[in-house]
């Protein structure tokens, strides 16, 4: 195991952007301090060569200039949707960034997470070799209440797994709800279409018009969004066009409405993936495993003439997102697993991307 640093590059404020690489001496991934963001993960393919298999830009400067995509970047405080943009905590309403169609909330407002250089070191541990990246987000950040401190640690192992450990404290009651939002093309180029994607998941969540869920959950059971059988993800996109953006609940939930803790030892087993996405032709493999409840399926639907990374123009359904996290709209929504942090607690969100190859 290997791990390195370089100089990304610097922003406008003088402010310093490490780049790490992270080796096993099979695969590899980069990541920079600037939003904690995975710039490239290596995989190896037939020829000996590599490919990197997410989407994203080659310079910090490109990240800084990113729009809104994330790519490969942490959001948060709240990933996803809040719906009105606000929300109420022992009867105080807490009104935030209107940053989605001037109504709602996401992925935490306009003061966004990926756009702050974090502080990082690399560490050592019994998940592997990494880096780990920490800040405190003050009270009053984005609107949300609390002093939280915040520590994201990416570890790499023998077996080729990616692991994501986000933790958070506060001195007072606050939604958490941190993800990564990496853009996946095992593949390396061209569209997903003809990935094949597997989840253990019996329901999604209903949203309205404007994304924000209802509070009921739908069946998937043989319809366009049901992925218990393997199938790709191009079978039934043109039904659910423009393409898939639906959060999935996890193996976790039950049939009889219990939301369950998982394990760890459970949640890392064969046969504990969330999610299995294959592409045939280089018969590459990712296994997503989680302790959320819930993951965003997003099939890259509004990326089309975006400048990517060494000048690659990325096209609709150029990617896939698995965006592990609490379920969108959770503040607002009491029969939703509990988002909010309180103090004397800790948030302990896993994810880990195993690929095989």
């Amino acid at each position: 195991m290997k791990v390195t640093k370089q100089i990304f590059g610097t922003l406008g404020n003088g402010q310093v952007a490490n780049l790490y690489t992270v080796y096993n001496g099979k695969m590899s991934f980069c990541v920079t301090d600037y939003g904690c963001t995975l710039t490239g993960i290596f995989l190896p393919n037939k020829l000996g060569l590599k490919d990197d298999v997410i989407l994203g830009h080659s310079t910090l400067e490109g990240f800084i200039k990113d729009p809104g995509y994330s790519f490969g970047s942490i959001v948060g405080r709240f990933a996803n949707r809040i719906g009105d943009a606000k929300f109420v905590i022992d009867g105080k309403t807490y009104n935030l960034d209107k940053n989605d169609n001037e109504i709602n909330t996401l992925h935490g407002g306009f003061t966004r997470y990926d756009h702050m250089v974090w502080n990082s070191k690399i560490i050592s541990n019994k998940n592997g070799k990494g880096v780990e990246f920490s800040r405190v987000s003050p009270d009053g950040e984005q609107g949300f209440p609390g002093n939280v401190k915040l520590t994201v640690t990416y570890t790499l192992n023998d077996n080729n797994e990616l692991r994501l450990d986000y933790k958070a404290t506060t001195d007072a009651k606050t939604p958490v709800n941190l993800t990564n939002h990496a853009y996946f093309n095992l593949h390396g180029s061209g569209t997903v279409l003809n990935h094949t994607l597997q989840m253990k998941s019996e329901s999604i969540l209903e949203v309205n018009d404007k994304l924000i869920p209802t509070g009921t959950l739908t069946s998937v059971s043989g319809n366009a969004y049901d992925f218990n059988t393997k199938k790709t993800l191009g079978q039934d996109i043109e039904k659910v066009m423009p393409g898939y953006d639906n959060c999935y609940t996890t193996c976790w939930y039950t049939k009889d409405s219990q939301w369950l803790e998982p394990t760890e030892e459970c949640f890392t087993a064969e046969g504990g993936e969330a999610a299995i996405l294959t592409d045939p032709e280089t018969n590459r493999t990712m296994k997503v495993y989680t302790n959320q409840p819930g993951m965003q399926l997003y099939t890259a639907n509004w990326i089309e003439g975006i400048i990517g990374k060494s000048g690659t123009v990325y096209k609709q359904h150029g990617a896939v997102c698995l965006e592990t996290q609490a379920f969108p709209d959770a503040p607002n929504k009491d029969n939703f697993p509990c988002c909010i942090l309180e103090p004397g607690e800790e948030y302990n969100a896993v994810t880990i991307y195993k690929f095989e190859f």
